[in-house]
């Protein structure tokens, strides 16, 4: 029952990363944001859950792990509800920036709840492997479960659904886990925040670069005060006796390798997962519950491509799956460029699809590894919370920059389509474009699509770095295959 409490709070989390995501056309339609400003949907909650989460990990420590695992499925419990009853763009992103918040204290607590509340050994084991299968599988849950509940009731159900979880697992904590010992340390309150803040600004930079140009003084503002806070992030880190990212796990060129192709990876999977969301629902005209079987393919590719690292780590390493992992996902976005607004699902849709989701499955096992080796015990939570959070923030930022492209191609082509669309258009459709500004569907969706393929370009870039960054920055010892072989197996 323990286990089922702390698998139920980490599907809660991971699965609104992307039951959003299907929803966000509706939103959309319903709180009028544009196209460009919708990707705050996604980055509010990212950024903030990113941004938190090696804070609320060590909240945990310092202050009871379920105390601290209570109020963080409370905080997200009540921001899902504000989430669901938001009535304009504003309400709805305070709302997801505190459900990042809350996922931030809630998911690291729960992981090391498994520890205090399993004792070594295969019990310990099979927790950590039903917590991971939970971790993977959520995404491809969510697509699904977001489908269904915006086709058959609404939208503000992608947020509505996570309350009654959320009461249940409050409801059971007590009386099947146990409290942590406490232990005393420090709260790096001024990291978090400078941490923050300053990720915050530089997606902000770039989002209102998308909709107002480079010039816009307020783009140029928010892109001098991102790199000031962040520069005084680094230097409040390395003054800080216990730092919320301890820059000392940079200096292994293998794990700072790992982060910048994970970095990489994550941009280019969550503009990949936006652009395609929009494209599949606007212009093949799929209903959200087809929108949601039409990603589960993904879902089962990747766990084909890790099962197939895992076994084969051992001999090889996992150099050549790095970078083969990051070549297929520019191979598949790549194809993805090739989308018109003639392509199909079958024809254009699923095959790119399907190569980078191999390509994913290649690369997570192989990151995970590298981002653990050669870590002492006790900065293990250290290592692979600062590898999630590198995949978040790295997802919020790569999102950003390609919303920027996206709204910049998509200028060009509206120019374009404007024109074509007068020399077409009766009066009366002349008449009620000037009105609304609004273009009707063939050349609307002709801009979407210039914008969407020019993103994959630009999200194609950053996999041919990862791959780059794999085949000049990593290196693999003889001594690691052997620890390899040791340690690691089909089971994984």
């Amino acid at each position: 029952m323990a286990l089922v409490v702390i698998a139920s709070c980490q599907l809660m989390v991971v699965l609104d990363i992307t039951i959003v995501n299907i929803a966000l056309p509706h939103i959309q339609s319903s709180l009028r944001f544009s196209t460009t400003s919708l990707s705050w949907v996604v980055n509010a909650y990212t950024l903030t859950f990113g941004g938190l989460l090696l804070l609320g990990g060590r909240a945990g420590d310092i202050l009871g792990r379920r105390r601290v695992f209570v109020f963080g499925v409370l905080l997200f419990v009540v921001a899902s509800l504000l989430g669901g009853l938001a009535h304009n763009s504003g309400q709805l992103l305070a709302a997801r920036a505190l459900q990042g918040v809350g996922g931030a204290i809630a998911s690291p607590t729960s992981l090391a709840l498994i520890s205090t509340t399993f004792g070594e050994g295969p019990a310990r084991n099979r927790a950590f492997g039903v917590f991971a299968a939970v971790s993977a599988g959520g995404g491809a849950i969510g697509l699904l479960a977001g489908g269904m509940l915006v086709e058959w009731l609404d939208w503000r159900w992608v947020f509505f659904v996570n309350v009654p979880i959320g009461l249940l697992i409050v409801l059971a904590t007590p009386r099947w886990i146990r409290e942590s010992e406490r232990h005393p340390g420090h709260f790096d309150i001024t990291g978090a925040l400078t941490s923050t803040v300053g990720m915050v600004l530089l997606v902000y930079g770039f989002i209102r670069a998308a909709q107002d140009g480079w010039r816009d003084p307020l783009t140029v503002v928010s892109f001098a005060a991102a790199v000031a806070i962040l520069a005084l992030f680094i230097l409040v880190e390395r003054r800080s006796r216990q730092p919320i990212t301890p820059l000392h796990m940079f200096a292994d060129r293998n794990r700072a390798g790992t982060y910048g192709i994970m970095l990489s990876l994550a941009a280019a999977m969550f503009g990949m997962f936006f652009f395609l969301t929009l494209f599949v629902q606007n212009v093949l005209d799929f209903s959200p519950l087809a929108a949601g079987l039409a990603f589960l393919p993904i879902s089962a590719i990747i766990a084909v491509g890790a099962g197939l690292a895992s076994q084969l780590l051992p001999r090889y390493g996992p150099k050549p799956f790095m970078v083969a992992g990051a070549l297929l996902n520019a191979v598949g976005l790549a194809w993805l460029t090739l989308t018109d607004v003639h392509s199909t699902y079958l024809g254009s849709v699923l095959g790119p699809m399907l190569v980078f989701g191999l390509g994913m499955g290649l690369q997570f096992v192989s990151l995970t590894l590298m981002a653990l080796s050669n870590v002492p015990p006790h900065e293990s939570g250290a290592a692979s919370g600062l590898l999630n959070a590198t995949q978040q923030v790295g997802g919020s930022l790569g999102l950003s920059i390609l919303v920027t492209v996206f709204g910049t191609a998509g200028r060009n082509a509206a120019d374009t389509q404007v024109a074509s669309f007068l020399a077409q258009a009766t009066p009366v459709e002349r008449l009620r474009f000037r009105r609304t500004g609004v273009l009707p569907p063939p050349w609307a969706d002709e801009v979407l699509t210039s914008g969407v393929s020019a993103a994959f370009i630009t999200a194609a870039v950053f996999t041919v770095v990862g791959a780059l960054i794999a085949l000049l920055v990593i290196q693999v010892r003889p001594s690691d295959l052997e620890r390899l072989k040791g340690g690691i197996g089909p089971g994984l």
